[in-house]
């Protein structure tokens, strides 16, 4: 297309197109054994400190910096003995025996022995009459201050849970909770899950990779490889603790994601490997073409992951921030080996990636004729295919106009963990919002007007008298027990009510407050990040491409994929159905911090098989300037590649589905279904139809643009 709408042939392609990509796979090919001494040094470095990376990374971080829950716990921590949000509340309860009988008291001794022995601890306050004693008197709550960072306190519980909940015997219960003892069993019961998935998942990976290369060899390298970035990437976050704290999630994300990228690289590059191979009995050669060609795709890839987790960092939470820093550096590392080592191994094995070929599957080929088919039919008859593709997934982004998001409940806690048994024990006696106390502190002079005005508010069951303090702050503190769940949509109309009637020097804060802060930063950043997303999605595609049609609509696309596993996510999780197939007791809502980080985390991956078809149209359309050409080769030479990766995500993402805590289920389910609707109805059929219907204007771009953009060509001579 001329600038005036008129068809013109392809740029030109008769330019040395091996790039600075092709010729470091050159070069990494020509020198494999170097490559392979310094993978080795660095895996056995970095894997040194590997197996210490669920010891090692932080447990908590779920917060808003800078707000006034936050500020809450620190002055309780400074001011009032540690007993703020992280501090440890231990449930003794006796069906036979008062809290004040000599058998409950010396478990409540031995309780504060072991407190006492740990400088993490703070203050240590006995069960009190009327706030932590039941009205029968035969359950009481032992506070233990914090007197370390949220971080370290979860570690704290991690240490002496054991010994606490061994307190228990001749009809005595005790169990730890609190948000520090719920950070402590969650991560536990979450460490667990993720572990089974991902055993579980890496034969069902080989096996599909298998099926897709028809080799042993070739399935088997983009698993090792996948492993040499999930060693890298572990060890590296725990060398990064040591400067800042790493949420424990972070690694948790990075293994499954690790997984599925990893694959993704591989994959394309071995199958254009395998292609490039049939033309050439020299490897190297193989290698440089693969590189210059599917290299570019997969970098271009991965930094538009790279940019769509990077805009999560605004959000002013350590634990979602890490969760992202994690995953960045899994792709980095992944990213990496995809660049070096992979060039290296396959410039060493040559011919032998064909090795132990089992029969019945045989050689697969670059170019499927399978696809080639299904494009040609797409490019015949476009529109009943637009149509049903757009009806299945509108219709199933439609539900995501009701979707509720709040903080996980205590049931994404399993039934059996010692902090779920002390919160119910405690809702039962001493009422639904016993669990989540609100805290309120104040200057000491108007401790009778927030007294009288925190009372007089509507959902709040009881307040404690003012606590003073001796060490000159002026501070009280009051502890505002909520006649509603923790969780409840109701609490924060209580907090908004009590901020927005105590004096302005007043700070309300506590657990609760500290979940509906976090969710309130959440909400606030939610569109924001979106915005960014989608901007800096484009500009890459953008850059990639070299044409602004076929980039914007290779970012709108991705959309369609997002709401509908967000609208399923509704139907599934806030409303239940099939909660009973998978195993859960909905909560009425989806976790708070699925839309921000899902939807960079599904955008990543959609834009991930994006770059993978548009840069196989975009090398085919500068090769014959022909678009019918570009969409029947392009998803010839990409569809098996996108078809087998996305089997390969949903299969790792549906066994998180499996895993018992409730996060886990959510993020397998959400971005399982986000890969299967993206690859099967927005990539191989929605995409190559817009590439029909859009002809040679998806592939014009002005020549002003041209002249701004740095020059990326996808085709190898």
């Amino acid at each position: 297309m001329t600038e005036s709408g008129i068809a013109s042939p392809p740029q030109e392609t008769t330019r040395n197109t091996r790039g600075t990509l092709g010729r470091l796979g050159a070069v990494m090919a020509g020198r494999a054994r170097i490559v392979f001494g310094v993978w080795l040094v660095l895996l056995l470095a970095l894997g040194a400190a590997a197996p210490s990376v669920f010891n090692s990374l932080a447990g908590a971080g779920w917060q808003a910096d800078g707000s006034a829950s936050v500020r809450v716990r620190e002055l309780a921590q400074q001011h009032f003995g540690g007993n703020s949000s992280a501090a440890v509340q231990v449930v003794v309860h006796s069906d036979t025996q008062a809290i004040d009988s000599a058998a409950v008291q010396s478990v409540l001794g031995r309780a504060s022995a072991i407190f006492a022995a740990d400088p993490r601890f703070g203050e240590v306050v006995a069960p009190q009459p009327g706030t932590s004693i039941s009205r029968d008197g035969h359950t009481g709550i032992l506070i233990a201050g914090a007197n370390a960072s949220p971080d370290d306190m979860v570690k704290a519980v991690d240490a002496h849970k054991s010994a606490l909940t061994a307190l228990s015997g001749n009809g005595i219960e005790v169990y730890p909770t609190g948000a520090s003892a719920l950070w402590s069993d969650f991560n536990k019961a979450n460490h667990e899950a993720m572990l089974k998935a991902e055993m579980f998942s890496w034969p069902v990976t080989l096996a599909i990779m298998v099926l897709a290369f028809g080799s042993l060899v070739a399935a088997g390298l983009p698993l090792l490889l996948t492993l040499a970035g999930l060693v890298a990437s572990a060890g590296g976050l725990v060398l990064l603790n040591h400067l800042t704290p790493i949420s424990v999630w972070a690694m948790n994300f990075a293994m499954m994601f690790a997984l599925a990228l990893g694959i993704d690289y591989a994959l394309f590059i071995v199958a254009r490997f395998r292609g490039a191979l049939a033309r050439t009995s020299d490897a190297r050669a193989a290698v440089a073409e693969t590189m210059s060609t599917a290299g570019k795709a997969v970098v271009l890839s991965g930094l538009t992951v790279l940019v769509s987790l990077s805009a999560v960092l605004i959000v002013p939470a350590p634990a979602v921030r890490t969760m992202a820093v994690g995953i960045m550096f899994a792709v980095a590392f992944v990213l990496a080996a995809t660049s070096t080592l992979l060039p290296a191994a396959l410039g060493a094995l040559g011919h032998k990636i064909n090795a132990g070929s089992l029969p019945k599957v045989g050689r697969q080929h670059h170019r499927s004729p399978r696809f080639a088919a299904w494009g040609q039919r797409l490019h015949d008859r476009p529109w009943p295919f637009a149509i049903a593709a757009l009806l299945i997934l509108i219709a199933l982004a439609i539900p995501v106009a009701g979707l509720k998001v709040a903080m996980p409940s205590i049931q994404v806690v399993p039934s059996d963990a010692p902090v779920r048994q002390g919160y119910e024990l405690v809702q039962a006696q001493l009422g639904k919002g016993a669990p989540g106390t609100l805290q309120i502190i104040a200057p000491a002079a108007e401790s009778a007007q927030v007294s009288n005005t925190a009372s007089a508010v509507e959902g709040i069951a009881m307040l404690t008298p003012p606590e003073t303090v001796r060490d000159g702050s002026g501070l009280v503190m009051m502890q505002a027990l909520p006649s509603v769940d923790p969780s409840d949509a109701r609490m924060s109309t209580i907090l908004d009510q009590l901020r927005e009637r105590l004096p302005a020097d007043t700070l309300v804060g506590g657990a609760p407050a500290e979940n509906l802060d976090l969710q309130h930063a959440l909400n606030h950043y939610f569109p924001i990040i979106v915005g960014i997303i989608l901007v800096l999605g484009f500009a890459l595609l953008l850059i990639a491409l070299q044409a602004p049609l076929v980039a914007a609509l290779g970012t709108v696309v991705s959309l369609l994929s997002t709401a509908a596993a967000f609208g399923v996510a509704k139907l599934i999780f806030q409303d239940g159905h099939g909660a009973g197939l998978l195993g859960f007791t909905p909560q009425g809502f989806l976790d708070g911090w699925g839309p921000v980080f899902f939807f960079a985390m599904i955008f990543a991956i959609a834009m991930d098989y994006t770059v993978f078809l548009l840069a196989t149209a975009k090398e085919h359309y500068e090769r014959s300037g022909d678009p019918s050409r570009a969409l029947i080769d392009g998803l010839a030479h990409s569809g098996r590649v996108i078809f087998a990766a996305a089997a390969v995500m949903v299969a790792v993402f549906f066994t998180f589905a499996l895993a018992q805590p409730l996060p886990p289920k959510e993020m397998g389910v959400i971005l399982g279904v986000a890969v299967l609707l993206d690859a099967a109805a927005v990539r191989l059929v929605l995409l190559p139809v817009l590439l029909r219907l859009t002809g040679h204007r998806a592939w014009w771009s002005p020549r002003w643009l041209r002249a701004v953009l740095p020059s990326i060509s996808f085709a190898h001579d």
